[in-house]
């Protein structure tokens, strides 16, 4: 069973940059496909950003395309979630999802593993 960890939320600005990682505890992160979702309030879980388990395939909502961008650190075991120009629409507990089939799937039923999830809260 894998374990995730998100940290990195926090209070931004229009406009600011925030970079989230996900981590895992008691097993490696590098072997399964990482998703990112986020929940607003009063609002279903939407998918934000995927990435294979070897990094060469990712996919982005629409909606973030541009401007996050999903990357693997091996040697950290991690998966790292950068969000530049931050609009307040971003703001959302933000997810981090592991897959065992290992591609940058969008879709949240194919995820097993999920985190507890990091607040970001853009202001304008």
């Amino acid at each position: 069973q894998v374990q995730l960890v998100e940290s990195g939320g926090g209070l931004v600005q229009a406009g600011d940059s925030l970079t989230l990682s996900c981590t895992p505890s008691g097993r490696t992160i590098n072997n399964y496909g990482v998703g990112w979702f986020r929940q607003a309030p009063g609002k279903e879980r939407e998918f934000v950003a995927a990435i294979s388990y070897r990094g060469f395939k990712t996919n982005y909502a629409d909606s973030v395309k541009g401007r996050f961008t999903i990357s693997r650190d091996t040697a950290r075991n991690s998966v790292e979630l950068r969000m530049n120009s931050l609009f307040p629409e971003d703001t959302a507990v933000y997810y981090c999802a592991a897959s065992y089939l290992r591609s940058a799937t969008m879709t949240s039923d194919q995820y097993s593993y999920w985190g507890q999830g990091t607040q970001v809260t853009v202001s304008s």
